[in-house]
């Protein structure tokens, strides 16, 4: 039997969130920052790549590193090395483009945009230098955050930048203390910050010599500041896709857990905001809001892809009760004929092509839907206070802190006479209500005893034959932990 595709795609232990996919020959590439499972920060790795046959999504192998933060020459002042991309320039060879930051973000819009070159998608990237103006000084324009690396058939484009909202030019000349906090955050002078054209913040692009570095004129805003996207206005993230002959720019957006796209007949101007792609908390799916958010929720980065004839969404889910350890995941999406993109659920099976099997053995941690009802927002740290989350001891991952009432959901399985289910828990006494909706269809329960080892439980369901999701409720004093499910 092939093996099947789950959320998270990559190994359970692998943390490479920022993800950008690109097909090059006949496998996709997944470059991404690296996080490490339990970190204090962001992107404490070096970047390490994975990559799949375009025509099986469930066999991603390691590459290996290919390119460390030591190699860039601003290591010693900002070592973590922030969401890059990758982009085939005109010479055939490979351009990794990045930028350099300290702890918990401190220094990442300090700039330049760094660049590192090698002959293979996934080899030994050798550090070239930064981009610059044509007299060799670095560009600096706007912020100098998130790049993303496009070849518009032939014309090198690179998109980056980053937003704040109320912090029009007017504004800053009008409060003095928000002045401060701005200058701060971007390392920029006042008059610096006032004399930039049209505001320092916001997403830009800029156009490159054949030698990958040198800009060919000046920077400007694909996105006026200050244009209303009613409530999803730019905040980071920039990625750009050509569908047809038009130009999907991918980002996040002020709400921080989603990714919204824009849309226009130019690469550089003239865009329209048009949804939701998908959120990692599922806001904006089936009724959810912010306050009813599946999972806690945090940045997230990602873009979209066609794989063979299908088009899909990657972007990132949060574990560890931070915004520190956040792993890869991806969703089918749909391009309608008019253009529109509709927002994505997250599921369990992404890139499986389809329902898992409803018999067998899955880790508990690919529930795509995890939540006591009042999940937080990240906000760059590592909450103490108790909520069900992904975590891991050594080499066993599973979903701790399970307390009265919490969701974790399963979508989707293909169910064929299945007759019964079993819990590998640990933990308090308590019950697991079984229903294929998150509330309703409920089709039976497994009762837990008290254990402080792992203990697999098993009970008779006769789940209903279809594609179903599987919703577990627990009800108990205390908390439970879960590592795997099975159903037989």
């Amino acid at each position: 039997m092939k093996k099947q595709a789950y959320n998270p795609f990559l190994p359970p232990d692998v943390c490479i969130p920022d993800g950008e996919p690109h097909i090059f020959g006949d496998r996709v590439y997944l470059y991404g920052s690296h996080d490490l499972e339990g970190g204090r920060t962001f992107c404490m790795g070096d970047y390490t790549v994975y990559s799949a046959p375009v025509d099986d999504l469930a066999d991603w192998r390691c590459e290996g590193v290919i390119y460390r933060a030591q190699q860039d020459p601003d290591y010693n002042e900002r070592p973590y090395m922030y969401a890059p991309d990758v982009v085939k320039g005109n010479d055939d060879r490979y351009y990794l483009y990045y930028c350099m930051s300290g702890d918990f973000g401190v220094g990442g819009y300090f700039g330049p945009i760094s660049v590192a070159v090698c002959d293979e998608p996934a080899g030994k990237y050798e550090y070239l230098g930064f981009i610059r103006y044509p007299d060799g000084t670095p560009m600096k324009k706007y912020v100098c955050f998130d790049p993303c690396a496009f070849n518009d058939n032939g014309t090198i484009l690179i998109y980056y930048g980053t937003q704040y909202q109320d912090e029009a030019n007017d504004i800053l000349a009008a409060d003095e203390e928000k002045m401060q906090e701005v200058m701060k955050r971007y390392n920029k002078s006042r008059d610096e910050i006032l004399a930039t054209e049209d505001n320092v913040n916001g997403p830009a692009v800029v156009e490159l010599e054949d030698d990958m570095l040198t800009v060919k004129g000046e920077p400007h805003h694909i996105i006026p500041y200050g244009v209303d996207f009613g409530g999803h206005e730019f905040f980071e993230a920039s990625s750009m896709r050509k569908v047809g002959d038009k130009y999907y720019f991918v980002y996040s957006s002020q709400k921080n857990h989603e990714l919204c796209y824009a849309v226009s007949d130019h690469p550089d101007r003239d865009f329209t905001f048009r949804g939701t792609i998908v959120s990692n908390g599922d806001v904006g799916v089936n009724g959810v809001t912010d306050d009813t958010r599946m999972n806690m929720t945090g940045t997230t980065h990602g873009s979209i892809i066609e794989i063979n004839g299908q088009w899909y969404v990657f972007y990132h889910r949060l574990t560890h009760k931070s915004d520190y350890s956040r792993q890869a995941c991806a969703e089918h999406i749909d391009i309608l004929p008019d253009g529109t993109i509709n927002q994505a659920e997250m599921t369990s099976c992404g890139l499986n092509g389809g329902p898992l099997n409803g018999k067998g053995s899955y880790p508990a941690v690919i529930a795509c839907n995890i939540t006591n009802g009042n999940m937080p927002h990240g906000s760059n740290k590592i909450y103490t206070e108790n909520f069900p989350n992904v975590t891991n001891s050594g080499d066993e991952r599973y979903i701790a802190e399970i307390s009265n009432n919490t969701l974790i959901g399963y979508k989707y399985f293909d169910f064929s006479g299945g007759q019964g289910m079993s819990l590998t828990v640990r933990g308090c006494a308590g019950r697991y209500v079984v229903s294929t909706e998150t509330d309703g269809s409920v089709i039976g329960e497994i009762v837990v005893p008290e254990t402080a080892s792992w203990q697999e439980i098993t009970a008779d369901l006769s789940i209903p034959d279809g594609v179903h999701p599987v919703f577990l409720r627990f009800k108990g004093e205390g908390l439970s932990e879960l590592r795997e499910i099975r159903f037989f």
